[in-house]
């Protein structure tokens, strides 16, 4: 039987591929599972504001993650602890004390948020020398060592955008970490907009606090933001991170910028915002090929010395097309599963261990799933997309909308007609070929349906 340690560190095993890497440092760090009763996992956070979050956003993957371990966990509650540095026996990051009070944080987890300097909030392991480069992403890491060289001058903001899992929080942060490196001295910061916005909130009503946070900002060399895409609607906060953007610009600190969609895509974040973004270099990064995903599979397991047969790594590296952290996820869990029954794997345990990943393999989905990940792409309501509304902003989603009913669940277009209002069969067929048209030479798009399918399949 598993120890709380043991089922939470498979529990993040699980979950850590399905989410952005910048999400999964913010809000599973100092989180633990406190106890099992009657089928109900106790899960410790450190705060309201991590509950909140984990309950509202992430619960999903979290009771799907407990479940594929075992069937008997039917419900998860999260419990507020504070971890001190030698009361935190099952979470992410354990500190310990030696008797010569220096510091040791050890991990329950081969994770990316090990050893994060609480000053910059990077992580070492993050390096430009263990970033895998391919076609997918060269341009964005060229563009990275470029801006590298003429700090704050070349590429100022360098917006870095693409699908879930593709590295982009591994190249920023190597960006800062090399930044250090080079430039001895220089002032570096790491934030996720989640955490941004988490420290923004803490500080309203209290002034002192307010200009404390404001200066510790507007002092930074380099300010790296991860998953802007997350930054609030709200006026006030959106209009405070303009204002920290625009001072650091205006003395050509660095800015360096990552999301899973351009500034355009982003539905929540205003204008002026978009233009600022748009001013610098916008740069996507997109799916690795067969040969990158085998050679990030390879270099993973040389850093877990852990080896598999040419047959398992082909396997792996052909089902799992379109996210990097779902390769190093399903080693993972390869690797406990090994060290949990010490026996040797075949390419059939292999495939039957996978089969259970939530993102190994396409999941069946609904037309209600489709419209609701379109709607919360866009930022409009799912209801306007099912009546008869000819305004700009909603012809093409729901257009998209058409396409996906037809292209994922080979709807036919009567019956998608049907379902969207009523509409007539041609005009389903004219929205499904223009999407298809457009896809061809129209890369935002393109960008724009992969990330709205990440959401259908985590929905």
């Amino acid at each position: 039987m598993m120890t709380n340690e043991e089922l939470w560190k498979t529990v993040l095993t699980e979950i850590e591929p399905q989410i952005s890497q910048a999400g999964f440092i913010t809000w599973f760090k100092q989180t633990s599972v406190l106890d099992m009763k009657e089928g109900t996992a106790l899960v410790s956070v450190p705060n309201g504001f991590a509950k909140e979050w984990l309950q509202n956003k992430y619960h999903k993957h979290i009771i799907q993650a407990f479940r594929n371990i075992s069937q008997g966990i039917k419900h998860v509650e999260y419990v507020i602890t504070k971890h001190s540095e030698t009361d935190a026996p099952h979470s992410v990051a354990i500190i310990k004390k030696k008797k010569d009070d220096s510091i040791i944080k050890e991990s329950q987890l081969d994770i990316k948020e090990l050893r994060v300097d609480p000053q910059t909030n990077l992580n070492p392991r993050y390096t430009f020398g263990n970033f895998i480069i391919g076609r997918f992403n060269e341009i964005a890491h060229a563009a990275a060592q470029s801006a590298l060289q003429n700090i704050g001058r070349t590429y100022n903001p360098l917006f870095i955008y693409g699908g879930v899992g593709l590295g982009k929080t591994h190249l920023i942060q190597a960006f800062g970490n090399e930044s250090i490196k080079k430039y001895p001295g220089i002032k570096v910061k790491y934030i996720t907009s989640e955490r941004f916005m988490s420290e923004l909130l803490e500080s309203y009503g209290l002034p002192e606090k307010m200009d404390a946070l404001k200066e510790r900002y507007r002092s930074i060399d380099v300010f790296i933001v991860d998953d802007i895409q997350f930054l609030a609607r709200g006026e006030k906060m959106q209009e405070d991170f303009f204002h920290t953007f625009n001072s650091l610009y205006d003395k050509n600190k660095q800015i360096i910028i990552s999301s899973d969609r351009p500034p355009r895509s982003i539905a929540t974040l205003e204008e002026r915002l978009k233009s600022r973004f748009e001013g610098g270099a916008i740069i996507d990064v997109s799916v690795p090929d067969f040969e990158t995903r085998t050679l990030i599979l390879k270099m993973k397991m040389n850093e877990k010395q852990f080896s598999l047969s040419e047959e398992v790594l082909e396997y792996i590296s052909n089902s799992i097309k379109t996210n990097v952290r779902e390769l190093e996820g399903a080693l993972n869990r390869l690797i406990i599963h090994t060290k949990m029954t010490n026996t040797p794997l075949t390419i059939e345990e292999v495939k039957k261990i996978l089969s259970t990943t939530s993102n190994n393999v396409k999941k069946f989905t609904t037309p209600k799933k489709i419209i609701k990940a379109v709607s919360d792409f866009y930022d409009i309501k799912e209801q306007d997309l099912l009546n008869k509304s000819r305004k700009q902003y909603i012809v093409k989603p729901r257009q998209i909308v058409m396409y996906l009913l037809r292209n994922e669940l080979l709807s036919s277009f009567p019956s998608i007609g049907e379902y969207l209002g009523g509409r007539d069969h041609s005009t389903v067929i004219h929205a499904c070929e223009k999407i298809s048209e457009d896809l061809k030479n129209n890369l935002l798009l393109e960008e724009e349906i992969r990330s709205i399918k990440d959401r259908i399949y985590k929905l």
